[in-house]
């Protein structure tokens, strides 16, 4: 079975999730763009959307929509070539509008799991749950004669445990997505002991079709992003909590003083309190508890994380893209409170910021913030000037910076010597291009 053959009939479970939606779309694309070529003209393709909730499947086909005409307008000249023998269609919006009906006409929106008993490739982007992946593998395997491979978007469980436990013998692989999967470049592969060398070439190539950049991360429980954030957000909270006990601040400007140093001083995207709420407390809490098991000399876990669950927040996004409350509290996606546990409410910033930035001191001269740094032809030296004055620092906000920068640097280390990653390069690739990050952690600073 030949690449487009093994994509004539694909089930992604999950669709119409954050995750599932990005992956349907990027799979739908790729299928009809195969299906408009010559050699493949003969060949019928099928997408099966597979969710549990019907309003959410509604919601899927209009984003996919959506996508799909912003996709169309930034290839019309290859779309010309491709309806070369359709002369009704003349205008570009008359051949836009014909290759976004033919994505939609590909997907099928179901909430069973009867359409992939006919799959040959099944995409899973359910639950972060091992039972319930392992639960839905066995009964498509059971009931497909074809054999089907799994490629699975669990960014922490075990792909060997999923495979055991559900009899693949080789048909299953990790195949891990960054968010947006539309948009981000990184996509980490994990292989297991029996992966075939057939599926593994497969792999390979869809993302090269999808112009992914590929990572491999060795079958470790959180691979090599998770491996890094998980331990990353624990120190950002052990961290606060420190500030808490010793340097006299409530907790709301502990986190406050930790997100601007990790955010700011670091030169990052996000600080670890927004990129936890972006990713969710909760999923943060699970994936910790994903991890733990497998972990003998630490412990992946924070007191912290359940009481704010306790507290009935969460983080995470609503189904518009907008941050939900969590640790921080939002407006038009900035940061404006954080929250207090005791008092069960947020601290407004223009409470706390004063305080808190005298405490902290200044960024160094030359800091420029993330965004004009990331996207400069000049960041390798902007950010060596950068770091070289930082160094020189010494006020309680250069000092705790440096001691994050320093932990962030052991923890991509201990990757690579617990041989989740194959190589420094490999950690900063992950960070560098799934995370954003202007810098990998492990690096000369």
């Amino acid at each position: 079975m030949n690449y487009a053959e093994r994509l004539q009939n694909v089930t992604v479970l999950g669709a119409a999730g954050k995750m599932g939606s990005g992956i349907l779309l990027l799979t739908a694309v790729e299928m009809v763009d195969l299906s408009l070529l010559p050699e493949n003209k003969d060949k019928s393709f099928l997408l099966n959307a597979m969710d549990i909730s019907d309003e959410a499947l509604s919601g899927l086909m209009t984003y996919l929509k959506v996508q799909v005409q912003k996709l169309a307008e930034k290839k019309t000249v290859w779309l010309r070539k491709m309806y070369a023998d359709r002369t009704d269609l003349i205008e570009n919006g008359e051949i836009i509008e014909q290759y976004i009906f033919d994505v939609l006409k590909l997907v099928r929106p179901v909430t069973s799991l009867e359409p992939a008993y006919k799959s040959h490739l099944i995409f899973e982007a359910v639950a972060e749950n091992a039972d319930l992946k392992i639960k839905i593998f066995k009964q498509i395997a059971e009931n497909n004669p074809n054999k089907p491979w799994f490629f699975t978007n669990t960014s922490s469980v075990p792909i060997t445990k999923l495979e055991k436990e559900a009899d693949l013998k080789g048909r299953i692989l990790g195949f891990h997505f960054y968010n947006p999967p539309a948009i981000q470049k990184l996509v980490e592969l994990i292989l297991t002991e029996n992966t075939t060398k057939e599926v593994e070439d497969f792999a390979l190539q869809y993302a090269k079709k999808l112009r992914k950049k590929i990572v491999y991360s060795n079958d470790f429980a959180g691979f090599i992003g998770n491996g890094h954030f998980m331990r990353d957000a624990l120190y950002g909270i052990n961290k606060a909590l420190e500030l808490v006990e010793k340097e006299n601040l409530s907790f709301p400007e502990a986190v406050y003083v930790v997100d601007k140093i990790s955010r700011d001083f670091l030169v990052r995207p996000m600080g670890i309190f927004q990129l936890i709420d972006y990713v969710g407390i909760d999923v943060v809490s699970f994936i910790m508890g994903v991890m733990n098991p497998y972990l003998d000399d630490e412990e992946l876990y924070s007191p912290e994380l359940h009481k704010m669950l306790d507290l009935g927040v969460k983080g995470g996004q609503f189904s518009s893209g907008a941050q939900k409350d969590g640790f921080l509290k939002y407006e038009k996606g900035t940061p404006v409170a954080a929250y207090d546990m005791d008092a069960k409410n947020y601290a407004d910033y223009a409470d706390i910021q004063s305080k808190c930035d005298q405490k902290i001191g200044a960024v160094p001269a030359s800091w420029k913030p993330w965004k004009a740094v990331n996207f400069n032809k000049q960041k390798a030296a902007i950010l060596d000037e950068y770091f070289a004055e930082l160094n020189k620092m010494d006020s309680f906000g250069a000092n705790l910076a440096l001691e994050y920068l320093n932990n962030s640097k052991n923890i991509g280390r201990k990757l690579v010597t617990m041989n989740v990653a194959k190589c420094d390069e490999d950690v900063n690739t992950v960070l560098l291009t799934g995370f954003y990050h202007a810098y990998g952690p492990i690096n000369n600073y």
